[in-house]
């Protein structure tokens, strides 16, 4: 782009950012648990979902003792447990199902994503979770040639918001961190977490989105972070940068 800090790569979250994970997952839940309040059973299934993949992440659950958790805590909440493991796992592995069926990108995602190849910059994803499935879930939604490049959490040895995982995304292209823009939908875990370790943050705030609320609000001595409410604001924002 001509500049001496000129970004060089764009690695962007996936579900909430390029892929409608909470869409996917409302609608499994729902006609994997039919004759509940839909409204009430997705809603319960992301916040338990927020709460066990944040112990995942912190090495206090196993990836499969975190998914069976979700489902034994809502079905007792809902009157219909206790599950035992086998029932657990047997409902989960339909929910999954489901849930891989549902999965979408964003309308914004792949134009956006095309636009900056067509930049020649580098593309790729830095998510939390099994690497295994986040780098099918690309692959899926029809973005793999767009993004040869997953550093996932599972990998890494570290999860978002600390910033080893970003600076070893950044290694692993051969950029330093000023070189590269992170795009996320959380505030603190994507955006804030990425300034802090010398990207460029960019929080995605999609109209309607939940994760703010999951996240905070930024205090006063946080760094400069870009909003966005569109992937298509990405090509103009850079002329900033």
């Amino acid at each position: 782009m001509g500049k001496p800090n000129a970004v060089e790569a764009v690695l962007f979250d996936l579900d909430g950012t390029l892929m409608d994970h909470e869409a996917a997952a409302s609608r499994a839940v729902v006609r994997s648990l039919p004759g509940f309040d839909p409204e009430h059973v997705a809603r319960r299934w992301h916040e338990l979902t927020e709460i066990t993949m944040n112990r995942y992440l912190a090495g206090k659950l196993g990836f499969t003792e975190q998914r069976l958790l979700r489902i034994t805590t809502l079905a007792d909440e809902l009157g219909v447990g206790p599950w035992d493991a086998d029932r657990a796992a047997a409902w989960m592995t339909e929910y999954q199902r489901r849930y891989r069926e549902a999965w979408r990108a964003y309308p914004d995602a792949r134009p956006v994503l095309e636009e900056l190849e067509r930049r020649a910059l580098l593309l790729g994803v830095i998510t939390n979770g099994d690497a295994a499935q986040q780098r099918a879930k690309v692959q899926r939604i029809g973005l793999g040639s767009h993004l040869p490049y997953v550093v996932a959490s599972s990998e890494a040895g570290a999860a978002k918001p600390d910033p080893a995982i970003f600076r070893r995304a950044c290694a692993g292209l051969g950029l330093a961190p000023h070189a590269v823009a992170y795009v996320g939908d959380r505030l603190h875990t994507d955006a804030l977490a990425a300034a802090s370790a010398g990207l460029h943050g960019v929080w995605l705030d999609r109209p309607g989105g939940t994760r703010v609320e999951a996240d905070g609000d930024a205090g006063p001595e946080a760094p400069q972070v870009h909003r966005i409410t569109t992937l298509a604001d990405l090509s103009d924002l850079f002329s900033r940068f």
